[in-house]
C-alpha cells in the first residue's frame, strides 16, 4: 500500500493500542532491554541490528522515525544518527577503503568537504563536478567507488539532472549518495530518481524546532544494513530516544510547515527583485526555465536562499546583518525562526573569489514569521546601506 506524505508524517506506524491509546508514542529512554531466559537473550543478540537487544542498535522510539523516513524517501530501511555528519560519515566510512576515489558533484556542506580531505590520510581521493556536470566523465576513475552530491548545493543553490548522474554511475556501477537535506523526501525523492542513498540533516527542516540535532540515511536494505553494522554501530553516532521523540512531533508538521516557509520565500524573493543593492539572487525557483528536469526532480522549493550585495566586502555585509533584527545571526537553517549568515570574514574576501563565492553573499534561512515581517526587517537593512 502506498501511503501518502501526509499520512507517513502524521500516523504511519503510530499504533495508540500499544501505548494504552496514547496519540504519541512513548519515549523509550532505556540503554538496554532485558530478557526472561539467556537463552532468549542469546538469540536476540545473533541479530541485534533488528531485535531490541542495547539502545546502541534498535530502540522503539527511534525505530518509528526510521520507519517514517524510509516510507517517505520511497526507500526500504533507515538508519538514524545523532547527527547529520554522523550519518555522512557513517556512509564515507562503510563504503570506501584505502585507494578509493570519490567524484563529489556541486557545492557541498562545508564540514563534508573537510572530511573528505581528512580521508585522503588514508589514501582516499576525490574530483570536484560543477552542478552542469561538464567534466564528470574526465573525473570518474577506474577506482571511482562513489559519486556524492548535493542539489540545491550549499550557498549558492545550484541544481543537478539528478537522474543525468544516476543513469552515468549505474553504466560504470558507482554507488551513489545524495544530501536531501534542502529539499526534504516532501519535494525531493531522490531513490526514485535512481539515487542509491539519500542523506539527511534532520536539525533542519524534519525537526524543523531548532532544538535537536540528528541524521539519517536511506536506501536499500542490504546497503543501508552494511551502514548499520559498519559505519553506526562501531562509529557510535547513537540517536537518542528523546531526540527522536521530538524529530518525530517536527516531522508530523513538516508537510504544511515547507508549504509556509515557500510561500515567505518565494514573496521575499520577489521583493529582493526590485532592490538595486541586490547583484544575484540564488534559489532554485528561479532557474526552472533553464533547468527543465526540476518538474520530474523537484515538487516545491523550501525556504533557504541566497543573495549578494553588489558592493561586496566584509564591512557592508555586516552593516546589513547587524541591522536586521527579526533575521537572527546564526548558522544551521530550516527552523521555525528566521535567520541569516554569510560565508565572509575580515580575512577571506580573495580567498572567496577564487571559489566563485561572491564575498558580497548573504544567506537567509525564511522562516515562519510571515513575508510582511521578513521584508519589512530586510528593507531596514537595506536602508543602512
Amino acid at each position: 500500500m502506498q501511503y501518502t506524505d501526509e499520512e507517513i508524517c502524521t500516523q504511519f506506524w503510530d499504533d495508540p493500542s500499544q501505548y494504552h491509546g496514547s496519540v504519541s508514542p512513548p519515549i523509550y529512554q532505556t540503554s538496554l532491554f532485558a530478557f526472561k531466559s539467556f537463552k532468549e537473550f542469546t538469540e536476540a543478540q545473533k541479530l541485534e541490528r533488528e531485535n531490541y537487544v542495547y539502545s546502541r542498535g534498535v530502540n522503539p522510539t527511534v525505530q518509528i522515525l526510521e520507519q517514517k523516513l524510509a516510507a517517505l524517501e520511497r526507500g526500504e530501511k533507515c538508519k538514524c544518527f545523532s547527527s547529520g555528519m554522523g550519518a555522512i560519515s557513517a556512509v564515507f566510512h562503510t563504503l570506501l577503503r584505502s585507494g578509493d576515489h570519490v567524484v563529489v558533484i556541486n557545492n557541498i556542506y562545508g564540514p563534508t568537504t573537510e572530511l573528505i580531505h581528512y580521508l585522503s590520510k588514508f589514501h582516499i581521493s576525490y574530483s570536484v563536478v560543477d552542478h552542469q556536470l561538464t567534466n564528470i566523465y574526465e573525473a570518474i576513475q577506474e577506482n571511482t567507488k562513489l559519486i556524492y552530491v548535493e542539489s540545491p548545493g550549499t550557498m549558492l543553490m545550484k541544481v543537478i539532472d539528478l537522474q543525468a548522474v544516476t543513469k552515468i554511475a549505474k553504466e560504470q556501477g558507482i554507488v551513489t549518495a545524495i544530501d536531501n537535506t534542502w529539499s526534504t523526501p516532501i519535494f525531493q525523492k531522490p531513490l526514485t530518481l535512481g539515487f542509491d542513498l539519500s542523506i539527511h540533516s534532520l536539525t533542519k527542516y524534519i525537526g524543523g524546532h531548532s532544538d535537536v540535532i540528528g541524521g539519517a540515511v536511506i536506501g536499500d536494505q542490504d546497503l543501508v544494513d552494511e551502514i548499520f553494522q559498519y559505519g553506526y554501530q562501531l562509529n557510535g553516532a547513537v540517536l537518542g530516544a528523546h531526540d527522536a521523540y521530538l524529530i518525530n512531533r517536527g516531522l508530523r508538521t513538516l508537510p504544511i510547515r515547507l508549504k509556509q516557509h515557500q510561500e515567505n520565500a518565494l514573496n521575499v524573493i520577489e521583493y529582493l527583485q526590485t532592490k538595486v543593492e541586490v547583484a544575484s539572487i540564488y534559489h532554485p525557483s528561479l532557474v526552472k526555465k533553464d533547468a527543465p528536469y526540476l518538474d520530474k526532480q523537484m515538487k516545491g522549493f523550501t525556504g533557504l536562499l541566497s543573495f549578494e550585495l553588489k558592493e561586496a566586502n566584509f564591512l557592508s555585509v555586516s552593516r546589513f546583518i547587524d541591522a536586521l533584527s527579526l533575521f537572527k545571526i546564526g548558522v544551521s537553517w530550516g527552523g521555525y525562526e528566521s535567520l541569516v549568515n554569510s560565508p565572509v570574514k575580515d580575512n577571506n574576501e580573495q580567498q572567496l573569489n577564487e571559489q566563485g563565492i561572491s564575498p558580497g553573499l548573504i544567506r537567509l534561512s525564511i522562516g515562519l514569521e510571515g513575508s510582511e515581517l521578513q521584508i519589512d526587517d530586510l528593507e531596514k537593512a537595506f536602508q543602512q546601506l
